[in-house]
């Protein structure tokens, strides 16, 4: 009986700083993704004015979750008119997601070949040479891309 229970106290002094480095462990991997800064380019390039909406509410749902990440949305092609004003069905929302910092850039390339002049974008709308360029450039300085 007394050899059990000094295996036991001896398996229980063994096990405490094990147990100890798994908290430690756990404790360090949740800081980790508190402070993880999270960058992500958007490729935009549908007219399609659903997948815009569905767009808008992932970016909501985005900073929502990572208040402090990074986001930028460069448009391009057909879904070029997402960022002019007078003719995107999402003016009010790119505003308010604006605030909270995410960038949306035009493609200077599609503007030209759709005869769109940097005034008629929505407030606030910087512009990049190349769409493409731009989506390649942030990959390269390691933030995740995703197709829309």
């Amino acid at each position: 009986m007394k050899l059990r229970l000094a295996l036991m106290v001896l398996l229980a002094i063994f096990l405490a700083p094990l147990s100890n480095v798994q908290a430690q462990a756990t404790s360090t991997a949740k800081k980790t993704e508190k402070t993880k800064q999270h960058k992500i380019v958007y490729d935009l390039s549908v007219a399609d004015t659903a997948m815009h909406a569905g767009l808008i509410r992932q970016l909501n749902n985005i900073k929502r979750g990572w208040p402090d990440s990074q986001v930028e949305v460069v448009v391009h092609g057909k879904a070029i008119n997402l960022l002019v004003a007078g003719k995107s069905t999402q003016a009010n929302e790119i505003k308010d997601l604006q605030a909270k910092g995410v960038v949306f850039v035009a493609c200077e390339n599609t503007m030209k070949r759709a005869k769109i002049d940097k005034i008629q974008l929505l407030p606030n709308t910087p512009t990049v040479a190349m769409g493409i360029g731009e989506i390649v450039t942030k990959q390269e300085e390691g933030w995740s891309y995703i197709k829309f």
